[in-house]
């Protein structure tokens, strides 16, 4: 017995923001980094994009499937670097579904993507602390880390702001 699997116009979206959300983090992969495990974090421009033009399912299933296909692509599945970057997602996904339900104009691009940066990073943080290096030294780092998150976070919402700005641009007559 066969059955037939048919795609939605969703899928199709998803995919196609996925594929660019995994082309920009294996980019940003061989960026070098100022600090261990420290990287911009631009794929997550795409993640906030996605929230704001079609809704928290598709942000969150762009981001998972960014850390997941991703992980696979640049070889770091089921290692520490997978652990770490599937905590930060989880938590920015669950951060963004709380900000998401809060009154329509409270936060923008930039608002959400500074909630996304900063509980990724903490979930980092953290899952590194408990699982790999439970040393009162890297409770020092904390602090740098979380101010490197909203830099980052704010930069990135600069790009998803201009980028929707763009977006709606072009989509005027």
């Amino acid at each position: 017995m066969s059955e037939t699997v048919h795609s939605t116009r969703d899928d199709h979206r998803i995919a196609w923001l996925t594929a660019l959300a995994i082309s920009i983090h294996i980019a940003e992969s061989a960026l070098p980094s100022p600090l261990p495990g420290v990287k911009p974090g631009l794929a997550n421009v795409v993640t906030v994009i996605a929230l704001i033009h079609y809704g928290w399912s598709t942000a969150a299933w762009v981001a998972l499937l960014r850390v997941l296909v991703g992980s696979i692509v640049i070889g770091t599945f089921l290692s520490p670097t997978f652990a770490l970057s599937l905590a930060g997602a989880v938590a920015s996904v669950a951060v963004l579904r709380l900000a998401s339900w809060a009154p329509v104009g409270l936060f923008g691009p930039v608002g959400y993507s500074l909630l996304a940066a900063l509980a990724h990073m903490a979930a980092q943080f953290w899952t590194a602390y408990w699982l790999f290096i439970p040393h009162e030294a890297l409770l020092h780092l904390f602090p740098l880390l979380m101010s490197a998150a909203v830099i980052f976070g704010t930069v990135s919402g600069v790009i998803a702001l201009l980028t929707l700005k763009g977006l709606r641009a072009g989509a005027s007559p």
